[in-house]
């Protein structure tokens, strides 16, 4: 049976250790033959993916602060000298400042949600821009967003303020990328234990909301990481400025 990504050049970002969804997700696009391009933040997370890396199919690891324009132009020429096209990217960025997911909404300090805006939301608009010339034949673009971009979860504060200004700028990419026949959507994920999740205060109180589900119980990362996979194939090839829950049914209840 030909797998989903035969051929295909994918880039993900985000990968902080193996708990991370985008490492799910890059063991996925690796499992359906996809070869991957990974960046990396910092020394401590190249080590990190300088290990998780043997078991995909990696043809390059290269740094890239989303902050920085520098090093996404670097992205962008590394990119071109790989000498083919680039069909997938996934976007799995986002940070905000500890202090400000602890404090009540209305005391963000302005530097904290510019923050959390520049490298959880304007970040996709900065890494969609850094793809686009090795994007010749389209392809797919995904980025990760939450429930709390759309309804009020406790202690998610500044950051669902962020996801929404994320999945608003996925629409907007979405319409204008279309012409290059380049697709943009977003999966919501359900909770997950990841370390940046960890951060949010009463945490455990959002996993335990999973036994209401309609599938009563929690998100697994791999079927995260096969919404990707689906996203970036070829079966996905009409679905553009999409939000994909992937949350056991969490978003249709009122609880």
């Amino acid at each position: 049976m030909p797998r989903l990504l035969e051929g295909k050049l994918a880039l993900v970002t985000g990968i902080a250790n193996r708990w991370s969804l985008a490492y799910a997700i890059a063991q996925a696009f690796a499992r359906e033959g996809a070869t991957l391009v990974l960046t990396y933040l910092g020394e401590r997370q190249k080590v990190a993916i300088d290990e998780l890396a043997p078991d995909l199919n990696v043809t390059l690891i290269h740094p890239c602060d989303v902050t920085k324009d520098e090093e996404l132009a670097g992205l962008t020429e590394a990119l071109g000298k790989l000498g083919r096209p680039l069909h997938a990217v996934v976007h799995s960025l986002a940070f905000a400042n500890r202090d400000d997911l602890m404090r009540p909404f209305a005391e963000t300090s302005r530097a904290g949600f510019l923050l959390a805006q520049d490298v959880s939301a304007y970040s996709l608009v900065a890494l969609a821009r850094a793809a686009i010339p090795a994007m010749m034949e389209g392809g797919s673009i995904s980025t990760l967003t939450y429930l709390g971009s759309q309804r009020v979860v406790p202690n998610y504060n500044v950051m669902g303020v962020a996801k929404a200004s994320l999945e608003a700028a996925m629409r907007y990419l979405a319409s204008e990328l279309g012409e290059r026949a380049i697709r943009v959507n977003a999966i919501s994920a359900g909770p997950v234990k990841t370390a940046s999740a960890r951060g949010i205060k009463g945490f455990s109180g959002i996993l335990e909301a999973g036994a209401r589900t309609p599938l009563r119980r929690n998100t697994d990362p791999a079927e995260v990481a096969d919404a990707a996979v689906f996203l970036a194939s070829g079966l996905a090839r009409g679905v553009t400025g999409n939000v994909l829950f992937v949350d056991s049914g969490m978003q249709i209840m009122g609880f």
